[in-house]
Order: structure tokens, then C-alpha cells, then sequence
């Protein structure tokens, strides 16, 4: 093989799946593999790539999970040996393994074995897999019409993304709207919710609301508490995240008291409510272990007001993420965005800037200010709770997520909140202000869709960009080029 390099995993996985292979899959001490069941392909969430399997080695049939890598080392350098999610796994798989290394092992001691693929695989197998990552570097993007869609006018392109971009945002508020009511009937009811994954009763689906049901500011505090959590966990924790502010939720939150350690305080209830933290931590570095005797203090003193569940640690993802993006982070973040939320007035001061400030690229700065999150504390030095960050953290929360915010949080959320309150002028001054906003966007789908419709520049345009994503989601990735306007432009 000329360049190990160039085939990824992704390609690895329909090789397991069709199990197409030159004789017999062996381990390194000569025990036939036979696969009886490759498992379901893992696309979600972190973890093994197969789950469920099943596989006799020898005369042993296992359960379990299969994980596979590229090269044999990826098992530690992915940080496999050391994640809970991976201590169900029955069989380690990679495509090379040039030190003949019959096993890995998992967090908690097992030993694991080991099979190296190249050799049960054909060799026009791989130069055709060969083929295909090369041609797809020089074609990064999927789009069929890449290569005609250089004739669609903009007029075109702008239009139809505006209309899905629109159509999007539409979405977000019903989602939205949606909680409210939910959040509204628990309240009438009087259920506490730490618990995720309720059923709504018949009694819920019947109920008709009025705008009046909705006059309680702490269903609205909750539902901004929730959103903005889910926001800041972005695409890998944001489940985590929200289930997180459903658990620790206003109710607790309200009963930890005021002090000038109030932050930390937060910090405590997520840092253990969430799993991350856990009561056993030691630690022999002094500032670490400071910051955590007094976490711990400060949980000893609110634990007896929460009896919520607890999320396990393995539910966070940090793998492939950057540092900034860590858990950790967004954590230390939304305890700041708490402080906001209950004691600095956030959601009047967000409602005051909407209606007084007329000049829009004004009001869109100010509105980004208030969730640019510099930081402090602990957590400017530290990634992670067991060692110091090779460099300091600027920013809990920059200019980009910020926007992020403002854009899937901040808009839809005063745009349901000001039509509940009968000011449709708020509402299309919201709309506005959502059809002019610029933003730099993080996302692969806007960057690479966005590229390849020759739309670069027009691209941070968040209209634009959300449209994007909607037609990458809704036609591109299920080859509904003929229902879409620019696919119709190009194979007409």
C-alpha cells in the first residue's frame, strides 16, 4: 500500500458490515472469528462504532460492542483504554497493526482481543478504497450539483435558502412554544421534573392554552435556562446539557443561597449534579485540590434541596473535541449565564435592548456582548478537573458561540415571547433583525455546502446559513434534488 494514510475509518465500517473477506478473520493466537451478527452501526453518539454484536472466537460466543480503528495504536491515542463507553467491547478491529499487538484494554482491566484486517482483505479492495478517499479529498463536498450549479443565478439561491432559512427558524419557535406549554402544565400541576423522558398525559394533548396561561416568569426563566444550556453543549452535549437544567432546575437553583461565592456555588451543583465531579476525586496538586475542597463545601451545603437524579460522567463527550469546547468549559460558562438569568435580570435586559434600540447592527452587538463570557476563576487555567491547561482560557463563551446563541436561542425565543404578549411589531422587528445577521459560523455543513453552491461570502449571512443546513438536511442528504429549486435549475 502506498499511503496508509489515506483511507479513514468511515470506509472501514462498510467493509465490516459486508464482512468481505479473503478466508477466515483470525486473532493473533489463531483463533477463527466468526462474525454472527456485525452489530448496529453507531452514527449518534460517541462510543464503539458497532453496538450489539455478536462473534465466536474459538468456541465462545460474545455480546457486546466492536470498535474500529485505522491503525492498532488509535485504541489509546483515541483515548479508548481510559473511556467507560468502551468497556463493553468484545473485539478490537483495525485496518493495520505493524507490531502484531494481540490485544487492547479497556478502562476497567479487561483484556480485549485484537484483529488486524489488512490481511483478510483483498488488494483490489483496498486500492479501490484507496481510490475513493482520494477523490473524495478533491471533491470534499457531496452535493450532485457541484459541478452545474455555477449557472444557477444568485436571485435563485438567495431566495430558495431565505424561504428554507425562514422555514427554520418557524421551526425553532414551534419547538420552543412547544416547551412552554409543557413547562406551563407541570406548573399547573404542581409536578417537579427533575425526571427526564416524562409522559405527557391525554390531559396535556386536550388542553387548549391562552396567552394568558403563559404570565409566570419562571417558566420563562427555565425554558431561556434550558435553551441556552442546550446551546452551549452544541451538537456532541447538548442532550447532556439540557437534561442537565431540566434536572438542576429553577426550583433547586432558587433555594441555593446569595453570597459572594454564588458562581462557585453553581459550579458545585453542575460540576456533581451532572456526574462530572464525583465525591472519591483526589488530587495531590494543591490548586486543584483548593478549588475542589471548597466545590465540595459548597455541596455539602446545597445537596439536602436536591433530590433530582444524577447524569453519569459517561454521558459527556470530550473526544475529538477542542478544549474549549470541553464540557468543563460550557459548564463554567452557563453558571455565570445563571448568575445573569436570576439576579441581573437577563431576560428584561434582553427585552429592553430588543424595543429600544432601533438601529439594528447596534442592537446585534449589544446583544452578542451579553453572551461573550471572558474568563475567571479556576477554570482560566484548567481544561479538565485533574490538570492545568497547557494555555490560559481567553474566553468561556467567544464571539462565535455567542452568536450561536443569539441566532438558535435569543430570536426564536423573543419571537415566541413577544407574540404570547400581543407586540407583533417586536415580532417582525425579530424576524429583521434574523434576516440581516452576520455571523461566523463553526459549522462543516455551512462551510462546505456553502462552498460548494459558490457562496462564500454570502455564506455568514444567517439567513443564508441556517437555509443551508436546512437544504443539506431536507434535500441534499436524501437526494431530493428534483424537489429542490436549485437542484430543478441544474437538471432541467
Amino acid at each position: 500500500m502506498s499511503s496508509e494514510q489515506k483511507i479513514p475509518e468511515t470506509m472501514l465500517y462498510e467493509i465490516w458490515q459486508k464482512q468481505n473477506y479473503k478466508g477466515s478473520l483470525k486473532t493473533y493466537n489463531g483463533d477463527d472469528i466468526e462474525i454472527l451478527d456485525s452489530g448496529s452501526h453507531n452514527a449518534e453518539t460517541a462510543g464503539p462504532d458497532f453496538k450489539n454484536a455478536r462473534i465466536r472466537i474459538g468456541n465462545l460466543t460474545y455480546v457486546g460492542d466492536i470498535e474500529i480503528d485505522r491503525d492498532y495504536s488509535d485504541w489509546k491515542t483515541h483515548g479508548h483504554n481510559i473511556d467507560n463507553k468502551y468497556n463493553s467491547v468484545i473485539l478490537h478491529a483495525s485496518l493495520f497493526n505493524k507490531n502484531h499487538q494481540a490485544y487492547v484494554y479497556t478502562r476497567n482491566g479487561r483484556k480485549v482481543p485484537s484483529v488486524c484486517l489488512f490481511k483478510f482483505i483483498a488488494n483490489e479492495i483496498i486500492e479501490n478504497l484507496q481510490n475513493k478517499a482520494e477523490s473524495d479529498e478533491e471533491t470534499p463536498s457531496k452535493l450532485k450539483c457541484s459541478d452545474g450549479n455555477d449557472s444557477v443565478p444568485f436571485e435563485i439561491k438567495e431566495k430558495f435558502l431565505l424561504e428554507l432559512g425562514i422555514e427554520r427558524f418557524n421551526k425553532k419557535c414551534k419547538r420552543i412554544y412547544e416547551r412552554l406549554k409543557e413547562l406551563e402544565f407541570l406548573r399547573q400541576l404542581q409536578i417537579k421534573e427533575p425526571v427526564i423522558g416524562y409522559e405527557l398525559s391525554a390531559q396535556f394533548r386536550e388542553k387548549q392554552f391562552n396567552h394568558s396561561d403563559f404570565s409566570h416568569k419562571e417558566i420563562w426563566k427555565q425554558l431561556l435556562y434550558e435553551l441556552i444550556f442546550e446551546a452551549l453543549g452544541y451538537s456532541k452535549n447538548k442532550v447532556p446539557m439540557n437534561h442537565l437544567a431540566q434536572n438542576a432546575n429553577m426550583s433547586f437553583i432558587n433555594k441555593i443561597q446569595v453570597d459572594g461565592a454564588l458562581v462557585e456555588k453553581y459550579e458545585a451543583a453542575l460540576l456533581f449534579i451532572g456526574g462530572i465531579l464525583k465525591p472519591e476525586f483526589s488530587t495531590k496538586d494543591k490548586v486543584i485540590k483548593d478549588y475542589i475542597d471548597r466545590i465540595s463545601l459548597h455541596w455539602d451545603s446545597i445537596k439536602p434541596f436536591y433530590d433530582g437524579e444524577f447524569l453519569e460522567d459517561t454521558q459527556w463527550h470530550f473526544f475529538r473535541l477542542r478544549p474549549q469546547n470541553f464540557p468543563t468549559i460550557r459548564l463554567a460558562a452557563g453558571a455565570r449565564i445563571l448568575k445573569e438569568l436570576l439576579y441581573d435580570n437577563l431576560i428584561n435586559t434582553l427585552a429592553k435592548k430588543i424595543t429600544e434600540i432601533h438601529n439594528l447592527t447596534v442592537l446585534i452587538n449589544s446583544l452578542r456582548s451579553l453572551f461573550v463570557i471572558k474568563s475567571d476563576g479556576f477554570w482560566k487555567t484548567h481544561y479538565v478537573l485533574d490538570q492545568p491547561s497547557n494555555a490560559e482560557v481567553k474566553y468561556f463563551v467567544g464571539a462565535a458561540r455567542a452568536d450561536e446563541i443569539i441566532v438558535n436561542v435569543i430570536l426564536p425565543y423573543f419571537a415566541v415571547y413577544f407574540e404570547m404578549f400581543g407586540n407583533n411589531n417586536l415580532v417582525k422587528k425579530i424576524i429583521k433583525i434574523y434576516t440581516v445577521y452576520q455571523q461566523r459560523s463553526e459549522n462543516q455543513i455551512i462551510t462546505e455546502v456553502g462552498m460548494a453552491l459558490n457562496l462564500k461570502e454570502q455564506i455568514n449571512r444567517t439567513a443564508l446559513s441556517q437555509g443551508v443546513i436546512d437544504l443539506f438536511r431536507n434535500y441534499c442528504s436524501k437526494s431530493k434534488c428534483l424537489e429542490c429549486e436549485i437542484g430543478k435549475y441544474v437538471f432541467n
